[in-house]
């Protein structure tokens, strides 16, 4: 069939002839992935279907599949919002290429062989599209094959605490600004943290916040009701709040997990009340709340100088993540995005009631 392989239309595969791969495309992935995410616990939250489809639409969101003898060794979850782009969702911190768990005593060389070889096989699926853009997993350490085919690349900044066992070395390696603002917090002002915070509340700290700022709210605000909705009915994610006790709420967060970790995804706080070290208070008693839940605690990361100098001095690890591009995004498709962004928070209703 010369390189270009052949096609089973009737199960919709693509094979090549200088791969062992096969490549699984259409509705067909579609499929093969829900199950997978349905027994996989390694796929992260960002990249499971149910996700995909609350921050997405179920109609913009498609996957690339390389299998081996029908076994799935590579899935890469793809937003397209409109026609030949693929971009990044609102709410989502990482996407990219997920690899089946490799045995324990596999070598390095070995495993880097094997993903790079993958990597080299999903690619060519790519080039249909006008503009492609992926933060990827901090677990994806080479990029490698993308950069032989013309992709560019941003490092980003996440931090984390890779092991929530231990909550006392975790108070031991804060600075001692943010242990002195988690005292005050709870000591001087009688700060209270609840769970169950209604999404409206939430809505509205996260707003004042970028009002404080000077800046437009970057995401739709129903979007974030409805994610908060669904993570609480499937029992992964909860706003935590830090009331006076006058009643007054000074901070609220909302953070979602699985078992491998959790992230801290959103929220804000009153800007007349945000001396009270209520900010900090929040987020070490989620932590605490999630270590029996969780592995590990990532605050979702920020390129923002404010942001990034409050999470590192949590004493989190800094941890960096590849964010991937090719092609430009035009004119034309912010307006398309725009538009479809527009018609599609009405379709998504369905999987937040």
């Amino acid at each position: 069939m010369g390189e270009r392989g052949c096609i089973d239309r009737q199960h919709q595969t693509v094979g090549t002839a200088c791969s062992p791969y096969t490549l699984v495309t259409s509705s067909l992935a579609k499929e093969k992935y829900r199950r997978l995410c349905q027994t996989e616990p390694t796929v992260p939250i960002f990249s499971r279907d149910w996700w995909l489809d609350a921050v997405c639409g179920e109609e913009s969101w498609q996957v690339l599949l390389l299998e081996q003898k029908e076994q799935i060794l590579l899935a890469l979850p793809l937003y397209t919002p409109i026609r030949r782009v693929a971009t990044m969702p609102a709410y989502t911190q990482t996407l990219g290429p997920w690899f089946a768990p490799e045995a324990s005593d596999m070598k390095y060389t070995s495993r880097l062989g094997q993903r790079q070889a993958l990597c080299k096989a999903i690619v060519p699926a790519l080039t249909g599209y006008a503009h492609f853009y992926q933060h990827f997993h901090y677990d994806v350490t080479d990029w490698l094959p993308f950069y032989w085919n013309g992709y560019q690349q941003t490092t980003r900044y996440t931090y984390r605490f890779p092991d929530l066992t231990d909550l006392e070395a975790l108070w031991k390696q804060m600075s001692p600004n943010i242990r002195r603002n988690i005292t005050k917090a709870r000591d001087k002002h009688q700060i209270a943290v609840r769970r169950g915070v209604s999404e409206q509340e939430l809505i509205d700290l996260q707003q004042q916040t970028f009002q404080r700022q000077g800046c437009v709210v970057p995401q739709d605000p129903e979007l974030l009701r409805r994610l908060v909705r669904l993570c609480r009915q499937r029992g992964q994610g909860d706003v935590w709040g830090g009331y006076d006790p006058e009643g007054r709420l000074h901070a609220a967060i909302f953070v979602v997990w699985q078992e491998s970790s959790a992230w801290y995804l959103a929220g804000g706080g009153n800007p007349s009340l945000r001396d009270s070290g209520a900010h900090s208070l929040i987020l070490w008693e989620a932590i605490r709340a999630l270590a029996g839940v969780a592995r590990q605690f990532d605050f979702e990361g920020s390129m923002l100088p404010g942001v990034e100098r409050f999470f590192r001095e949590f004493g989190a690890l800094q941890t960096p993540y590849f964010a991937l591009s090719k092609g430009k995004l035009t004119l034309w498709h912010r307006a398309m995005i725009k538009l479809k962004k527009l018609v599609k928070i009405k379709k998504n209703d369905k999987f937040f009631q």
